[in-house]
């Protein structure tokens, strides 16, 4: 019995004993399994980080890992490809940089590459903060051309390092256009770089028909020779391509966007005014320059409407009208570091013109030099006018050679004949301060409403001297203006009247803004 007993636990103890070992011969096939999957995932991390960090293992039957996807693209480089740009670069990431000559752009000056800039534009109107770039050394004859919104996405950029001419025959233009760069409802919009809009506005100016607004402070000019014209002669026609429309472009206008910035270009030779910005909020200028001759009609440098928050400085404008114009509609406007001339001086207005109401405040004009101007610094409405114009400073402004510095007119008239009217535009809170240099005709003229005076006119450190040309000179005028001299000015300025009109007529509702 128990030599059974025996046998039977040793038979149990064997069969124990291979249980055990087969459990652990197994348990370390599943560790060594484990171990080197582990092992083929960090070499897949390393191969990922780098090529010279992969080592592959094939032995012990492992099987041969399946063949890595292809390697992606190299990144863009400088100059970018051509595969439709508006599908994106091929790494599968939207370029955000648009040539116009990767959209079949010439760019020699003869071929009309218009339809080349619409088609750039519409590639980097889809992406934010994209680039399109005109580049440098170049010529791109461009016609009339709409940037618009209001889908495009924000902050673009128009690189203009080269140079865009406008059409010299009348066919692209039609019966007249308004615009020729037309940059419309846009959220951020800067257009910057060291290119030129060439308007080549000879033609138009040739054109210019005798009842075109002619600048009305001529009336205020008398030649010492008296058989001088009053008008100066019409340019003789051009001959080259046929007549111009009537309706001259502007070279550059932005409409209805927010955040404008322009910057570095130069604006030459536009029909009509050279860069205009109307219904625009948040806008800067600087650096950049406005070049079209004296006797351009009707070229206005910069020309601000229904615009507020607008800065700009460190600019040249040299023009054959107003080198900086603000309209109705404008506040919050800061024009400082300003170089002006030839051109008719930094003017306010026209306002009010066909007895429409004009609101214009919180305009601020200093650190300006004007050589060779017919205005200096100026308010001008029409009679009949209704609105206000208020909180205007001009100061530190250095005249040399200017026609009339310092000019208030409330009876502008840029035509043959106009009505009298009871109804103004009201003047009220207009400082000149720091006035100096020379005149050729006559250093100050206000000439305010009968029926509604200018008040709170101040005049301080006012230091004009006559130099006699071409011109009779004249002494200070003053109608009608209220106000105050805060020093001695140079000539005396008299005709101001001290304090208030006693009979100021109250604005009515319709007056105030």
């Amino acid at each position: 019995m128990s030599g059974i007993s025996f046998g039977s636990l040793t038979f149990m103890c064997l069969i124990a004993f291979l249980v055990w070992s087969s459990s652990i011969e197994t348990c370390i096939a599943r560790r060594g399994k484990h171990w080197r999957q582990s092992r083929y995932e960090t070499a897949s991390l390393s191969k990922k980080k780098g090529k010279g960090h992969i080592r592959h293992n094939y032995h012990n039957g492992g099987s041969k890992p399946k063949a890595p996807p292809p390697p992606s693209p190299k990144p863009k480089q400088d100059v970018p490809s051509t595969p439709p740009p508006q599908k994106g670069c091929s790494d599968g990431q939207q370029s955000n940089v648009f040539n116009v000559l990767d959209f079949d752009a010439k760019g020699d000056g003869k071929t009309d590459d218009t339809k080349a800039f619409q088609a750039a534009w519409a590639a980097a109107c889809k992406v934010e903060a994209s680039m399109v770039v005109v580049p440098a050394e170049f010529v791109f004859l461009v016609g009339p051309i709409s940037f618009s919104g209001p889908y495009c996405q924000a902050n673009i950029v128009f690189q203009l390092d080269g140079t865009i001419i406008a059409p010299t025959d009348s066919e692209p233009w039609g019966e007249g256009i308004l615009q020729w760069l037309d940059f419309t409802k846009l959220r951020g919009i800067t257009v910057k770089g060291k290119g030129i809009i060439d308007g080549r506005g000879s033609g138009w100016w040739q054109d210019a028909p005798y009842e075109d607004p002619y600048d009305d402070e001529r009336k205020l000019i008398f030649p010492l020779n008296s058989t001088a014209q009053e008008m100066p002669p019409m340019p003789v026609r051009n001959q080259l391509n046929g007549k111009m429309p009537t309706i001259k472009p502007t070279a550059l206008r932005f409409y209805g966007s927010f955040n404008v910035t322009v910057t570095g270009i130069t604006i030459q030779n536009s029909p009509l005014c050279h860069l205009k910005f109307d219904n625009c909020m948040g806008v800067v200028v600087h650096d950049m320059t406005v070049s079209s001759p004296g006797d351009s009609p009707n070229t206005d440098g910069i020309h601000l409407q229904n615009s507020k928050d607008v800065l700009i400085h460190s600019t040249n404008l040299a023009c054959g009208d107003d080198c900086v114009s603000v309209q109705t509609g404008c506040s919050n406007v800061y024009i400082h570091n300003v170089n002006c001339g030839p051109g008719h001086g930094i003017s306010i207005g026209s306002l009010g013109k066909d007895n429409t109401k004009a609101c214009v405040s919180n305009i601020t004009v200093r650190d300006i030099i004007m050589h060779n101007t017919m205005n200096g610094v100026r308010i001008k409405t029409w009679q009949g006018g209704s609105g206000s114009v208020q909180g205007v400073l001009f100061s530190n402004i250095q005249v040399s050679e200017v026609q009339l510095p310092i000019v208030i007119d409330q009876f502008y008239c840029d035509k043959r004949t106009c009505k009298n009217e009871t109804a103004a535009v009201a003047l009220s809170g207009i400082t000149y301060e720091k006035i100096r240099g020379t005149y050729t005709v006559k250093p100050v003229h206000l000439a305010c409403s009968d029926s509604l005076p200018c008040v709170g006119v101040t005049l301080s450190a006012i230091e004009l001297k006559p130099l006699q040309e071409r011109y009779h000179l004249y002494d200070p005028f003053c109608w009608q203006t209220f106000g105050e001299l805060t020093t001695p000015t140079v000539p005396p300025i008299d005709c101001l009247q001290i304090g208030k009109p006693s009979n100021n007529r109250l604005q009515s509702d319709y007056d105030v803004c």
